[in-house]
């Protein structure tokens, strides 16, 4: 049936709302220039206060003849932004309708549908979906069905399950089969499933999902993953393994959502090792591990003790090069350094950033705090300056204490000489910085490297009046007899 006939106005369907004027108001004075009146719409009576202002805004805006173009410029631009009119969208687009010379195509359906589902007029919605459906709308003469009506639908389903009304998910799919042409893709079955599962109906997602293996629609791994979801949030992993099996009877490859799914539930169900084993049968089957794959399994071990396994693992996966490259593993790093393993912490990092998996700075921090503990100053330092090398700043306090232990062990200048590079990388001193190796000067009686430092922090401002340069100053004057000692020291030394 045409789209013209099905406009008319003595075809109306019962469904649809009559297109009469407000009973109280009288007839509008015949006016060849004037639009038909606008429809009451028993959905929402338009107030007499506003009835003719609405007829005069459509005078304005929308005098037929008028286009689909002209009707969707007029909807977008004009009424959506009006503060009295914008909610009036359904009846002018239900008027428009009855507009001899007008004629709806897929493009106004489809904003139509849009415009209630987003705004939640579920009621409107399901109006315009019956009246699309009752009244087949070919955007040609052709036989065959508008290959847009599938996406208007669509649309539909995807607003009726968000919000939670399934029904009429479902009632508008089945409508949208006997209007389109062939089967339904499956990308709107996979949202019907994953509405189910969603609002805790496993059966009845499964039941749809036997349905559309029925009509032979092909199930994709978008389908699988919503399904075995939905067991493993119903705790039936058995049954979530057995939809695993069948899905790669009907040849369809798992991908890396299918995995991470199944290998937390083993984790969860206490399957370590099952877990480990599924993660390198995704190296086998050339599977792409994700962050979260990593995070799976790192946070799994290291629940149930094993950081050092955990720690194997991710050695393992970077020699056979699967770690992904932006993976933050933080988390076991922190756990190592916890269960006081610095060293192997240490190594990790280092192994691991020599592949191109760096490390963050929060992680970096943390291993710099398990050495200092530990009293490693020479690996925190050499730490710091790898960072600063590869561009990485740390926070002026984390610098400031290795800062502070390498001037203990006595090597100032070589203190200083990474103050310089963390300067050049773009970390800021503060004073704290400046004193700490003043002091370090003044304890290996170096007058005049302990000087250069003072002045500097004059010229940086960091040395509130002249009573504060004096103060230090003066401690640098009292240790040139040391000065000449350390040179002497450094004589024997060469």
């Amino acid at each position: 049936m045409g789209l013209k006939k099905m406009m008319r106005p003595i075809a109306t369907p019962p469904h649809l709302p009559s297109p009469l004027p407000n009973p109280p108001l009288p007839s509008p004075p015949p006016d060849p220039s004037l639009p038909p009146p606008p429809p009451t719409l028993t959905l929402t009576p338009i107030p007499n206060s506003q009835y003719h202002r609405l007829l005069n805004f459509l005078k304005t805006h929308l005098s037929p003849p008028f286009t689909p173009e002209s009707l969707l410029h007029f909807l977008k631009s004009k009424l959506h932004h009006h503060p009295s009119f914008s909610h009036y969208d359904f009846h002018v687009f239900t008027w428009a309708s009855f507009v001899d010379s007008f004629r709806h195509t897929h493009s106004t359906f489809h904003w139509m549908a849009q415009t209630l589902a987003l705004s939640h007029r579920f009621h409107h919605l399901r109006v315009l979906l019956d009246f699309i459906a009752s009244n087949p709308y070919p955007c040609s003469d052709s036989i065959f069905s508008c290959p847009h009506t599938e996406s208007i639908f669509r649309f539909a389903i995807h607003a009726y399950c968000k919000a939670g009304k399934l029904d009429e998910a479902v009632s508008s799919f089945r409508s949208m089969c006997r209007l389109i042409d062939g089967r339904p893709n499956v990308a709107v079955c996979n949202i019907i499933i994953h509405g189910f599962v969603k609002w805790g109906m496993l059966d009845r997602a499964l039941e749809f999902y036997d349905e559309i293996v029925r009509v032979r629609v092909r199930p994709d791994v978008f389908t699988f993953n919503i399904l075995i979801s939905g067991y493993c949030r119903n705790l039936k992993f058995e049954l979530a393994l057995e939809m695993f099996k069948e899905m790669r009877k009907m040849g369809c490859e798992p991908n890396v959502v299918t995995f991470n799914t199944l290998i937390k539930e083993m984790f969860r169900e206490g399957k370590v090792e099952e877990g480990i084993g599924m993660a390198h049968e995704m190296i086998d089957l050339g599977c792409e591990f994700s962050n979260v794959t990593c995070e799976i399994l790192v946070h799994g071990l290291s629940e149930k003790g094993k950081v050092s396994q955990a720690c194997e693992l991710l050695l393992d996966f970077s020699r056979r090069g699967v770690l992904p490259k932006g993976y933050d593993y933080f988390d076991l790093v922190d756990a190592l350094c916890g269960n006081g393993d610095v060293d192997r912490a240490l190594g990790l990092i280092y192994e691991l950033w020599e592949k191109g998996c760096v490390p963050s700075l929060i992680a970096c921090i943390v291993i710099i705090d398990g050495l200092r503990s530990s009293r490693k100053t020479k690996e925190a330092w050499r730490l710091v300056e790898k960072m600063l090398k590869e561009g990485m700043i740390p926070d002026v306090i984390t610098f400031n204490c290795v800062l502070q232990d390498i001037c203990k062990v006595r090597q100032t200048e070589e203190a200083n000489k990474l103050r310089l590079l963390a300067f050049s990388k773009g970390l800021e001193p503060d004073d704290v910085t400046y004193k700490i190796l003043v002091n370090g000067y003044t304890g290996e009686g170096q007058k005049i490297e302990g000087e250069s430092v003072v002045n500097e922090m004059l010229d940086r401002g960091f040395i509130p009046d002249l009573a504060s340069y004096n103060e230090l100053m003066n401690a640098l004057s009292t240790c040139q007899r040391h000065s000449t000692r350390h040179q002497a020291n450094k004589l024997d030394h060469t």
